[in-house]
């Protein structure tokens, strides 16, 4: 199914140099920032100070130059390679998994590593463990997004919440189709980002490498079984 058949088209969001979510955590920390100022407590201030910039830091969307074509797959999260190997999930499905942590230094918004539609978003999990832990992949709080691509295969990319995360945004709905590379979400202050793509694709990255969202390629696609 091609983008342009029934698939209505997902507007990209965030797109600001600044991920919106992040307005409400800026303001408070400049507020008490200025508030520590106002009342004569310097170091005070100078440290929120110091968290208000960190903060500013974490929600940063920076524009990104998309590469390859549309076999090619880019990395839907900024961060370090945490795993490459052939898996398969607790659903069944089979495929090529590629495991990114984010730690809070990161940007932490998440794109589409590959152009589909959106065929399920799959909550789970409960806790909040190290994102590292293998037990966090499935246990910890996280969304499932399943694509299906335009040749009829699927990809599942799934955001997963780590010790200092709480909260994962997905602005992506079912049935709405996907431009590869665009922003769709985010994960507030630490994570993880897993990618199950279909068998027969051949991962260009290895454990340790350093990725960026939409810019550094993962692995390319397989010919179609």
């Amino acid at each position: 199914m091609g983008e342009d058949e029934r698939a209505p088209i997902f507007q990209e969001r965030p797109t600001a140099r600044i991920a919106p979510e992040g307005w409400p955590f800026i303001a408070a920390a400049a507020a008490l920032a200025a508030a520590a100022f106002g009342f004569g407590s310097i170091p005070s201030a100078a440290v929120l100070g110091a968290v208000t910039l960190f903060v500013v830091a974490f929600f940063r969307n920076p524009a990104r130059d998309l590469p390859g074509d549309e076999n090619t797959v880019v990395a839907p999260a900024d961060g370090r390679v945490l795993a490459v190997g052939a898996i398969e999930d607790e659903r069944g499905r089979k495929g090529l998994r590629i495991a990114i942590f984010l730690s809070v230094f990161d940007v932490h918004v998440n794109r589409a590593p590959l152009a589909g539609r959106v065929v399920s978003l799959e909550r789970g999990g409960a806790r909040f463990l190290a994102a590292w832990n293998p037990r966090g992949e499935r246990e910890n709080v996280r969304l499932a997004m399943e694509l299906e691509l335009a040749d009829g295969r699927r990809i599942v990319v799934t955001q997963i919440t780590g010790l200092i995360a709480r909260r994962i945004v997905c602005h992506a709905k079912v049935g709405e189709w996907l431009a590869r590379g665009v922003r769709y979400g985010l994960i507030r202050f630490g994570s993880r980002t897993d990618v199950l793509l279909p068998p027969g694709s051949v991962a260009t990255v290895k454990v340790g490498d350093r990725v960026r969202g939409g810019a550094s390629i993962l692995a390319r696609l397989g010919a179609p079984e």
